[in-house]
């Protein structure tokens, strides 16, 4: 995955920026502080803030590699306490009680213990298609709805769409019963498939592609009236994904930027002109 880097006055708000361009949510992200502001005169701030971020990746780590991990950290610390604790004295078995005597010797020795299992195999993207589907096609028949389902993969990433007559009520206001149909397929293909690898998204009726040509074109005209008045527009409150299409939109216009201000999950795209133009 792609690691983008954004500066700005403050760290958290480099981190806002970063998740602007990356589309997702802070705990879907992981990030790195390249540079820090430092303290100047009069409890002024010189520099900037530099950090570097990513969408987390969505596959664990192999569980061998978390053990010698583990195995290295407690090696070192376990040599530093030998150097600092006193030798203790090992007790002889005899002079164990008998109970503590029959514990140990109930014991299984360590190479009788059962190996961890190792990681699970990747689940074919067809089958967690075909899990989504299913799940999908029996919503839109509970409430009454004869929808069908489209898809389309490319690599890890997986697109559907449930498209006919009447399922816009799966949409809801600003698309928010659609994110939770979306987290509700992810449950009943992803996680109960064991599937690690894949990236799912559901659409309704193209929903989410018709929102995003809808702000491409708000954005423009945003963008034309701010060129005109001179004055900047500050939209109203969007989410991450949303922002991000009014960003990449007006990235290329000349006299235009853009930023994000403002706290989850009132947070909003400011469009104003580039300084000196």
């Amino acid at each position: 995955m792609e690691w983008v880097e954004t500066t700005a006055e403050t760290i958290e708000a480099a981190k806002e920026r970063a998740l602007d361009q990356l589309g997702v949510a802070e705990e879907d992200a992981e990030f790195e502080v390249l540079e820090e502001p430092k303290p100047g005169l009069f409890g002024r701030v010189r520099g900037e803030a530099r950090v570097r971020a990513r969408v987390k990746p969505t596959t664990p780590r192999a569980k061998a590699d978390r053990r010698d991990s583990r195995k290295r950290r407690g090696g070192r610390q376990g040599q530093d306490e030998k150097r600092s604790e006193p030798k203790r004295q090992t007790k002889p078995a005899e002079a164990m009680p008998a109970r503590q005597r029959a514990e140990r010797s109930d014991r299984p020795a360590r190479e009788d213990r059962p190996e961890r299992s190792e990681p699970r195999e990747s689940v074919d993207p067809s089958v967690v298609v075909a899990a989504a589907t299913t799940f999908l096609t029996g919503l839109a028949a509970a409430a009454g709805v004869s929808g069908t389902v489209s898809s389309e993969v490319n690599g890890e990433d997986i697109d559907l769409n449930l498209d006919g007559d009447g399922v816009e009520l799966f949409v809801g206001p600003k698309g928010n019963t659609l994110s939770a149909v979306q987290d509700l397929t992810r449950v009943v293909s992803q996680r109960r498939l064991g599937d690690h690898d894949t990236k799912l998204r559901v659409d309704i009726g193209h929903y989410r592609q018709k929102r995003k040509d809808a702000l491409s074109r708000f954005a423009m005209k945003v963008a034309n009236d701010v060129l005109s008045s001179g004055q900047a527009r500050v939209l109203e409150p969007m989410n991450s994904a949303d922002r991000k299409v009014v960003h990449d939109t007006l990235l290329e216009v000349d006299g235009i930027e853009t930023r994000s201000e403002g706290e989850e999950p009132n947070r909003r795209v400011v469009v104003d002109l580039v300084p000196g133009d």
